[in-house]
């Protein structure tokens, strides 16, 4: 069964931005475009380096270091280097604030 884990206020990451947090001990990602949040591990799974400060525009979060690519959707790796995809954590917005469930 998840745990639904309160990570933020709706208003708290501005379309565009991202935002630090954990699931479960996991260090992750808190994303916002126009149209929803998404949360991903941070973590590349190429080199297993953070994605924190990564480029993200078009569903897609670049790693920083060598340029692999993640759907943050799904989570699914878009390009070379990386194969493996990076985990997702469902998301659900309240109305007191941005939800993160553990699974």
């Amino acid at each position: 069964m998840s745990t639904w884990t309160r990570a933020a206020a709706i208003d708290e990451v501005p379309v565009g931005g991202r935002l630090v947090v954990e699931v479960d001990d996991i260090p992750a990602l808190l994303l916002r475009d126009a149209e929803r949040y998404y949360c991903i591990e941070d973590l590349c799974t190429h080199d297993g380096q953070p994605l924190t400060d990564g480029e993200f525009q078009n569903g897609c979060i670049t790693c920083p270091r060598h340029g692999a690519r993640f759907d943050v959707a799904t989570g699914e790796a878009k390009c070379m280097p990386a194969t493996e995809p990076v985990r997702t954590f469902p998301v659900e917005v309240r109305a007191d604030g941005v939800y993160i469930a553990d699974s």
